[in-house]
């Protein structure tokens, strides 16, 4: 399901600009947590060689705690510790999945290829969500590098259920479209 799901309503648009989209986990303490870590590592993968100069990694996320916001955290991380030396764009004041997705529309207006990187079932709930809000850049989301075959070799199984969950709120034709 994870490696469908990593495959699902994404096309292959060309371009030169590009934005990976990476929102973030429920970071309620000052420290970046785990998943919050593996998503900046996939954004990061998700960029490819040689095209850095033309993408911007948006980190997606406010704070949910009384630590900063999930977008500075991965961006500190992506940056001090991966020694990212990329463009990086935060977005801060987003709760909720559908937040991230409204929240980052006006960042992905000039370019010409979107790759949301999260686990696969809540990158496709975004890309989902983009459909729904903005059908136009919808058509321009191409697969971010967030699935490989043995990554989570040990929770896939429950990654798989919660995404299955996770993916219930979507309407019945949408359920059509991700199959």
């Amino acid at each position: 399901m994870n490696w469908r799901w990593s495959r699902t309503l994404v096309g292959n648009c060309d371009g030169a600009s590009a934005a990976v989209v990476v929102p973030g986990f429920r970071n309620p303490h000052g420290a970046i947590n785990t998943v919050n870590r593996w998503r900046v590592r996939a954004g990061l993968r998700s960029i490819g060689s040689g095209s850095a100069r033309d993408t911007r990694v948006i980190f997606s996320g406010g704070a949910t705690g009384s630590g900063p916001a999930e977008a500075q955290l991965m961006a500190d991380y992506a940056v001090s510790v991966l020694k990212f030396e990329g463009r990086v764009v935060i977005e801060d004041r987003s709760m909720t999945t559908w937040e991230n997705v409204t929240n980052v529309i006006p960042l992905l207006e000039g370019v010409d290829r979107i790759k949301i990187a999260s686990q696969p079932a809540h990158a496709l709930k975004a890309r989902m969500y983009l459909r729904r809000q903005r059908p136009d850049l919808a058509e321009r989301l191409v697969r971010a590098d967030d699935y490989r075959p043995g990554e989570w070799i040990v929770l896939k199984p429950l990654l798989a259920l919660y995404g299955l969950w996770t993916l219930r709120s979507l309407k019945a034709e949408e359920r059509q479209l991700a199959h």
